[in-house]
């Protein structure tokens, strides 16, 4: 199992600004990346019990909106409200393979599986519940490297009572791990397991992956969303459904459909860019290759526009739904959610990958973008860092800066922030880790 090194006690107490939530989130350190404990030999089809923190993803961006409709969801009473357990129980017990949740007791947690019960107890899945399942290879060293899945567990991570802790269980695909790690990754693009494209869908080499979970660590394709957002309106996902289905759609419609055409903010505008996106995937011969070889048939693409229902009815009346609904529909949770997460500082100069020796952020806003930083960082006065899901092997000062801005990101040693603004937690910022000394004075929130 990964660890973390307790933080060691605040220095100086925060005197301007921080809230006491936000110290509270700073202590709660995330597990270290890359402590996993090997995992054993295993055959395709086995079960294997994981935390979410020893998984290490396969592709560089998600559809943003659609973890955030789900945690809007899983934010919201509404379930109860009607009677039902909240869907993040239904969700993680299909994810485990045991159906739906059969009982939730109040106080129940996901990072908690034996505080509820799932339908199908465990030992008696069926292979209708098995297909449920999200996927996972064993790479070289015992890694578990996740073909399946990456919106649902970082939904998870991100969910309150869960977090990259969280354990469930995962269906092996493949066991690789005699491979190197070249011929690993050979393997895997040719299998089609890994998905090397950015959310522009520019290549990206497999260096640029993400080390782990987490939503702050992925980068977010608008168009990966919005084909999440057709499901079952434009196409539906067949039984062998290909890997990385909806980006393949994504990157069709990327040629298409211009999203900057619409605002994405405002509900309706969103609706017609889900419309105009899913009767152009109807309108596509059943015969036309999408992309990687794949017809439109093979990737699910329906006869008939929302399955031949009317506009306010089937899945594109029930995705028009607004908040105030009895059954709030997908968009508007997502919008509301997605309303709450601060954005960062744009970018004047963005560091990727492994770097070595100091870093000075002298002016401009400077971003690590998954960055493995081994040396120190200084923010000087008036200048903005902002790290996403970095590592960073050395202490990390700031004073008077304009900005700091940390989500999902690892510093192994001392962290002082003074006199500056500051973020590190809140919606749509995962956990950090910080394993020395913490010392924040008189900053402000960001």
């Amino acid at each position: 199992m990964s660890t973390v090194t307790p933080p060691r006690p605040l220095r100086a107490a925060r005197r301007l600004g921080a809230s006491l939530a936000a110290t509270a989130a700073l202590l709660a350190a995330a597990p270290q990346a890359g402590a996993a404990t090997p995992t054993p030999a295993a055959r395709p089809g086995d079960l294997l019990t994981v935390r979410l923190d020893q998984l290490h993803p396969t592709q560089p961006s998600v559809g943003k909106d659609q973890i955030f409709y789900k945690l809007g969801r899983y934010g919201s009473p509404k379930d109860e409200q009607a009677g039902d357990v909240n869907k993040r129980f239904d969700d993680w017990c299909e994810t485990n393979g045991q159906g739906g949740a059969e009982k939730v007791p109040l106080g129940a947690r996901l990072a908690d599986p034996a505080s509820f019960t799932c339908a199908i107890p465990l030992g008696q899945e069926t292979d209708e519940s098995r297909a449920a399942m999200k996927t996972a290879v064993v790479g070289p060293g015992g890694r578990l490297y996740l073909t399946d899945g990456h919106h649902s567990l970082t939904s998870y991570w991100e969910a309150v009572d869960g977090g990259p802790g969280t354990s469930l269980r995962l269906r092996v695909q493949a066991d690789l791990s005699d491979l190197s790690q070249s011929a690993f990754w050979d393997e895997m693009r040719a299998r089609h397991w890994v998905w090397l494209r950015d959310e522009h869908g520019a290549p990206v080499t497999t260096d640029q992956l993400p080390t782990r979970l987490g939503l702050s660590r992925f980068h977010d394709d608008p168009y990966r969303s919005l084909v999440y957002f057709t499901r079952d309106i434009g196409y539906t996902a067949p039984e062998d459904a290909a890997e990385y289905l909806e980006f393949l759609w994504g990157d069709w419609l990327r040629e298409r459909l211009d999203l900057g055409a619409y605002d994405l903010d405002d509900p309706a505008s969103y609706l017609q860019a889900v419309r105009d996106a899913s009767e152009l995937m109807v309108a596509a011969d059943p015969d036309e290759v999408i992309a990687d070889g794949r017809t439109a048939a093979e990737l699910g693409r329906l006869d008939e526009w929302n399955d031949g229902k009317k506009p306010g009815k089937g899945e594109f009346g029930k995705l028009s739904q607004p908040l105030t609904a009895e059954k709030t529909g997908k968009l508007a949770f997502a919008l509301a959610y997605r309303s709450r997460v601060v954005a960062p500082p744009r970018c004047t100069t963005t560091l990727r990958g492994p770097r070595t020796g100091p870093l000075v952020v002298a002016s401009g806003v400077t971003c690590l973008d998954n960055t493995r930083q081994t040396g120190p960082v200084v923010v000087r006065a008036g200048a903005s860092l902002v790290a996403l899901g970095a590592e960073v092997t050395g202490p990390v000062q700031a004073v008077g800066a304009r900005d700091v801005y940390l989500c999902g990101t690892t510093v192994d040693g001392p962290l002082s922030v003074t006199g500056s603004r500051l973020r590190t937690e809140g919606p749509g910022c995962s956990a950090n880790s910080f394993g020395g000394p913490v010392q924040l004075v008189a900053n402000t929130r960001g």
